[in-house]
């Protein structure tokens, strides 16, 4: 039987078309109460910068809001991207969110800005490129150590807190590096999932034990779009496909509502690309759901999955991730 491993979620604070932000927020804080009620283990939060359809970029603001709405469910970084950050301020941050909330504040880091060069530039003036990226996580898992005599520069607060930390990645750049410093592994399958299965067994194998992490531990992110019926999960699946065609398009939006006629929206080209980058989704009625997601976590085995649903209707929405939690458990 394959085994049961923990569902939890990826948000980005959607911005939907004859919607605004604060609607948005307000639909982010009603779906982490929602999906801790569900019995989910974690609710990420993405930076993202400059995107109209997603409001998650304060993201740390945004973890403290959520995490002051629920109660037990782990809220988190999906992730920081560090480039955009220093070190010590992101330490800061989360020393802060965790002193507010112990046991119960996760740090995902990411390598990519997150955005386009411009917002990139404005975001950390002085900052040139990603390639500092290892040091950076180093210096930011020192800052979360305990001071030692002498140590000039401090995470106050931040030092001495249990901060988890993960790499996130779409790449074998941050498989490597999750296995080299020994800390858990996130991969962005849900849009990127060409170098997945490489990534995995790289990071399983080149896996290093550390103060952190004895063992090695990996989440896979894959869309889920569940309805009553796979018609109708099929037709919600359209908003995310056409948001994919917006931004290959150099044309990113609010989120769009579904189409009936998704094949009258893209150009054959168009499609392959979207169904490449999307390939990692489980789209369908709760019978559809329960069996792809079996044979998702059969053939990948990750520890955990962290489910996406980017849908229109915040109703559907919140409908979607029951039906996934309760064809997932109702399976085991």
């Amino acid at each position: 039987m394959t085994p049961r491993v923990p569902l939890s979620v990826l948000d980005l604070a959607p911005v939907c078309e004859g919607s605004d932000v604060g609607t948005a927020l307000r639909n982010s804080l009603d779906l982490a109460r929602h999906v801790e009620a569900l019995g989910y283990t974690r609710f990420w939060l993405a930076e993202h910068h400059g995107m109209p359809g997603i409001a998650s970029a304060a993201t740390a603001v945004l973890i403290g809001q959520v995490a002051a709405a629920t109660s037990r469910i782990r809220v988190g970084a999906g992730g920081i991207m560090l480039p955009n950050h220093s070190p010590l301020q992101v330490a800061e941050q989360f020393g802060t969110l965790a002193a507010l909330f112990p046991g119960r504040i996760d740090l995902g880091l990411g390598r990519a800005p997150g955005t386009d060069q411009a917002t990139a530039r404005a975001l950390r003036r002085y900052y040139d490129a990603a390639d500092s990226f290892p040091q950076d996580v180093q210096e930011l898992l020192r800052y979360f150590e305990p001071a030692r005599p002498g140590q000039v520069v401090r995470a106050v607060p931040g030092e001495g807190q249990d901060v988890p930390v993960w790499i996130l990645g779409s790449s074998l750049f941050g498989a490597q590096l999750a296995a080299t410093l020994g800390l858990p592994f996130a991969f962005a399958s849900h849009f990127a999932p060409d170098a997945m299965d490489q990534a995995l067994m790289l990071y399983h194998r080149d896996f290093r034990p550390s103060a952190r992490l004895r063992q090695p531990y990996a989440i896979l992110a894959v869309n889920v779009i569940a309805a009553a019926t796979d018609a109708e999960a099929r037709r919600l699946f359209t908003t995310a496909q056409q948001a994919f065609v917006n931004l290959r398009r150099g044309r990113p939006g609010l989120v769009p509502p579904p189409i009936d006629d998704i094949e009258a929206y893209w150009s054959p080209e168009e499609k392959a690309g979207v169904e490449r980058a999307l390939a990692c989704s489980v789209v369908g009625s709760p019978e559809t759901v329960a069996r792809g997601l079996e044979a998702f976590v059969a053939r990948h085995r990750p520890d955990e999955l962290m489910v996406v649903a980017n849908i229109h209707d915040h109703g559907a929405r919140l409908e979607s991730y029951r039906i996934a939690a309760e064809a997932w458990n109702r399976g085991g």
